[in-house]
């Protein structure tokens, strides 16, 4: 078993008002693949280096397969990590990279050959073992890098954005790799990003981090469709999510002709968020919110035509074919029923 569990984990750096991470309750399962995402400075990549043992830990406790490792070296908790530079060392082979952890363990030369080459074949790389770092693409050097985590055969997989410094394309096609050697390894992995497309795509949870506070840990569809809060609701989602406030006034809220009714006991100002995928052009003698049409995003079989509200809302909709309102246009849009969430305008918790 290797599941990983923080309990009430708090890491606080020296001269800093506040933790960076705060009373952090979260269970990794045994085999799980489980992304934390966030924006700049959220403390995810902290959090990453607490479990290895890299950042002390100022109240709590981290353990690894139920063994308490909050106090334990790195060497001695069974992990392997990923980061974002690769660290490669540029005058050993691909071969002697991969192997080089299993070299200084002391293990058998055959033992080493025989994991290098078993990793290799899983990466695609047997063709590049005797080069250097210096003579592959950034993805192959990612890939070195990931299997040289692979033939330690650890516990616990940790990747610190290793994605970051590879383009698009290639970026897509490595997320997919990962993924697949996951499911292959069944190894418990934690990955850290801030691009909430690649926590989505890749996690079978995504812990959502703001100021180094957990806000919500859900699989990605549950995130999507029903986020706990309003920064839950505008971070998770490409587009984000359009958040309005309004108020309430008999238990029914007006955005600029769109009208709904709002959950029993809402009152004063609550914050409304709708998909750009949930919002529909109105039908004749339909009454829905106005708005200008400022730019239309064309990406093939999606069209996202990003709009401003009387009031100076910006919001966007997703175009449903491409016979879709062309900038400049006025247009009237209605959200589809039972697509609305609302917030509380103060506290952003979601009202039910």
């Amino acid at each position: 078993m290797s599941g990983v569990s923080f309990e009430n984990v708090s890491i606080v750096y020296p001269g800093a008002s506040r933790p960076s991470v705060d009373g952090l309750d979260l269970r990794i399962e045994d085999g799980e693949f489980l992304v934390l995402v966030g924006p700049s400075g959220c403390g995810k990549s902290t959090i990453l280096r607490s479990l290895a043992g890299l950042e002390p830990v100022a109240a709590g406790r981290i353990t690894i397969g139920g063994k308490d490792v909050t106090g334990l070296e790195p060497k001695d908790r069974d992990i392997a990590m990923v980061f974002q530079n690769y660290a490669l060392y540029p005058h050993y082979s691909v071969r002697e990279n991969m192997g080089f952890a299993l070299k200084l363990a002391k293990k058998p030369k055959s033992e080493i050959a025989e994991r290098v080459q078993k990793a290799a074949e899983m990466l695609d790389l047997v063709p590049y073992l005797d080069r250097k770092p210096k003579e592959l693409s950034g993805g192959q050097r990612q890939r070195v890098a990931m299997g040289r985590a692979i033939v330690r055969n650890p516990q616990v997989f940790l990747m610190d954005e290793p994605l970051s410094n590879l383009d698009a394309k290639l970026r897509v096609a490595t997320r997919a790799q990962i993924a697949k050697l996951q499911r292959e390894l069944h190894t418990t992995m934690l990955y850290v990003t801030h691009d909430q497309v690649e926590a989505m795509t890749m996690g079978d949870r995504v812990a959502v981090l703001k100021d180094g506070v957990l806000q919500q840990v859900d699989s990605p569809r549950e995130l999507y469709e029903n986020p706990g809060n309003a920064f839950v609701a505008g971070f998770i989602g490409s587009p984000a999510m359009n958040l309005f406030d309004a108020r309430v006034v008999d238990g029914v809220v007006d955005l600029d002709g769109m009208r709904n009714p709002v959950p029993a006991g809402a009152h004063g100002t609550v914050t409304i968020g709708v998909r750009p995928e949930h919002l529909r052009l109105t039908t004749a003698g339909e009454e829905g919110m106005s708005a200008v049409v400022d730019l239309v995003e064309e990406l093939g079989a999606d069209s996202y035509l990003h709009c401003s509200t009387p009031d100076g809302n910006p919001l966007v909709y997703r175009a449903e074919s491409t016979d879709h309102p062309r900038k400049g246009d006025q247009v009237s849009l209605v959200a589809q029923e039972g697509q609305v969430r609302f917030f509380d305008a103060e506290t952003g918790d979601r009202l039910r």
